[in-house]
């Protein structure tokens, strides 16, 4: 029993998912529609029975107007004719087949049908009263404006969101195609600089390796020279690993140094670089003050680096300075500053080879990670860079991004911005090492500054530009819905106005008050009293010559409605003109039963 009873339920839910939100809007509207149509029953005079009928096909046709929206809006067409009550569903039944018949033949088709049954159970009710051109003016602007509207309103509700559904689904996919693309072109790119990385300098750095190792053994050195070719040797082969890190890094896309490589390049590898820096004979300072305190991977490896590029600043354009480095711990945040005096006497910087970058480097690092680095000269001829770095700061934009940076050599712009294999401005921010491309629109892109989250997603269709859902596209559907809304009220408006002027025609062409019944007399001429009197040939004049006293022999009678009210709702108070020979020889005031 139970299973017939779920799969009766299946079928009854259709392809269509029912959550509760659902179930419980069907419910009111059954419930608001039933009452309705209790009360519209009840003016009608309507039996118990037909009463019990009514709400009963309104709770049916509110089930089955979801799994079958044809067959519930053409029942409920024909029902409503019979069933007063039922008359407000049609048009709840008329919204629900127009978003969900498929095909605007086969949409057509259904809706005529439904209102040739509409019509013609409203004509077999009415035609005992006599009044079926009445019956069928009043059906057809009712069906207008009760069932067509609604139904022309969801269909096109419907099909322009299935419109953008679709849309957004082709949106989303050119999306992860261009992704791919463009990820396909940075691998390309990028292995590319990897290759050339490693056969140009990794040459010559080994070749700087080889000749400062056999430079160290040679005999006719000082201990003095020894150790300094030594010094070089140490370096070229720190600059070897860190070449092929890079090198990895550009290739496959990640970095996994062994904790000691990390360590050393942190924090804790400053002393090491300044101990390094004394070995090549520059006089070089080291003070930390404060209590130490454990930093972010990033914010560490900035610390290292800021300390790194200003001693090579200082090497190079202030050679024989004395250079002095501090590391202070403050509350919240670690401030690292190198200064260095003037060059020495009678020490020339000579040819300095500079690309221009590293204090820009600096700067978007520190960005990076929540900080700033300031650097600039100093009173008597000095030069200081000092950086700010936050404790626990972890990058800024750390949320992957087409044309993220490459690694800490920094995105090359040309790859990461609006260039040759840029995605459209969404890049991420370039490394210390180079420009940033994440905003560069220039063929070799600008310090990154804006990042692929800052701005509005767009959809990119091959055509235009289309904004995301919840963007600027929700402006745009509230818009048309309110024009849909607005059609919709104008045309009831426009079919309630002819149908009221189509009344007040036909009341005012078959009515006539108690005091012009009065003002005619028995005796007078036919034409005489014709001109005074309505023709009689209203929608309402149908049926009042039914029933009445007897009608004079050989008479043609002319019967009208009354503008007086009559006892009862049931009861239509008349007047009636028999004419014979040309003259008025009968008038007679009575009640009929409608």
């Amino acid at each position: 029993m139970r299973t017939r009873a779920g799969a009766a339920w299946t079928w009854l839910k259709g392809p269509e998912p029912w959550s509760r939100k659902a179930l419980a809007g069907d419910a009111v509207a059954a419930a608001v529609l039933v009452l309705i149509g209790l009360g519209i029953e009840e003016l009608d005079n309507g039996t118990w029975a037909r009463k019990l009928g009514s709400a009963v096909a309104v709770v049916v046709l509110v089930a089955l107007r979801r799994r079958m929206p044809a067959t519930a809006l053409m029942a409920g067409a024909a029902v409503c004719g019979v069933l007063p009550g039922t008359g407000l569903v049609t048009a709840l039944l008329g919204w629900s087949a127009g978003r969900r018949i498929v095909g605007a033949g086969r949409a057509v088709v259904v809706f005529a049908l439904s209102f040739l049954l509409y019509l013609g159970a409203s004509l077999v009710v009415e035609l005992p009263q006599g009044r079926p051109l009445l019956m069928t003016a009043f059906s057809t602007l009712m069906y207008l404006a009760t069932v067509v509207t609604p139904g022309l309103a969801s269909r096109y509700w419907s099909q322009r969101r299935t419109l953008l559904h679709a849309l957004q689904d082709r949106n989303a996919q050119l999306l992860r195609e261009r992704a791919m693309v463009a990820g396909q072109a940075r691998l390309r790119e990028r292995q590319r600089i990897a290759q050339d990385m490693h056969d140009s300098l990794g040459h010559q750095l080994a070749l700087i390796s080889v000749h400062t190792g056999a430079l160290e053994v040679d005999r006719e050195l000082t201990d003095r020279q020894r150790e300094a070719v030594g010094v070089l040797r140490q370096a070229s082969v720190s600059a070897m690993h860190e070449l092929r890190e890079v090198v990895g890094i550009l290739r496959d896309g990640v970095s996994a140094p062994a904790e000691e490589e990390q360590a050393a390049r942190g924090v804790a590898g400053i002393a090491g670089v300044v101990e390094a820096a004394r070995a090549a004979g520059t006089a070089v300072g080291l003070r930390t003050v404060g209590e130490a305190r454990p930093l972010a991977p990033a914010c560490d490896h900035a610390a290292y680096r800021i300390v790194q590029e200003a001693l090579t600043n200082a090497y190079k354009h202030a050679p024989g300075a004395a250079i002095s480095v501090e590391l202070r711990y403050e509350d919240d945040s670690l401030v690292v500053e190198i200064a260095n005096g003037p060059a020495g006497a009678g020490r020339d910087a000579g040819e300095v080879v500079s690309g221009g970058q590293g204090l820009t480097g600096l700067r978007e690092r520190a960005r990076l990670v929540g900080g700033m680095v300031h650097a600039g000269a100093v009173e008597g001829g000095g030069f200081r860079v000092a950086g700010v770095l936050p404790y626990g700061a972890e990058p800024a934009g750390a949320q992957p991004a087409a044309g993220a940076g490459y690694g800490e050599y920094g995105a090359y712009g040309e790859y990461a911005g609006h260039g040759e294999y840029g995605a459209y401005g969404d890049g991420g921010a370039g490394g210390a090492g180079g420009a940033g491309g994440a905003g560069g629109w220039g063929p070799t892109g600008s310090p990154g500054v804006v990042g692929a989250g800052e701005r509005p997603p767009v959809y990119w269709t091959g055509v235009d530009h289309v904004p995301a859902p919840g963007t600027g596209g929700r402006a745009g559907g509230f818009a048309v819905g309110c024009g849909i809304a607005f059609a919709a009220v104008v045309v009831f408006l426009l079919v309630v106005g002819a149908g009221m002027a189509l009344l007040i025609t036909s009341m005012t062409r078959s009515m006539i008050g108690p005091s012009d019944y009065e003002a005619v007399r028995v005796g007078m001429a036919e034409q005489e009293v014709r001109d005074r009197l309505p023709r009689g040939d209203g929608l309402f004049a149908e049926g009042l010559d039914q029933g009445g006293p007897p009608r004079p022999a050989g008479a043609s009678c002319l019967v009208l409605m009354s503008t007086a009210s009559g006892d009862s709702l049931d009861d239509e108070p008349v007047f009636r003109f028999c004419f014979r020979d040309g003259k008025l020889v009968e008038k007679q005031a009575y009640e009929i039963r409608r």
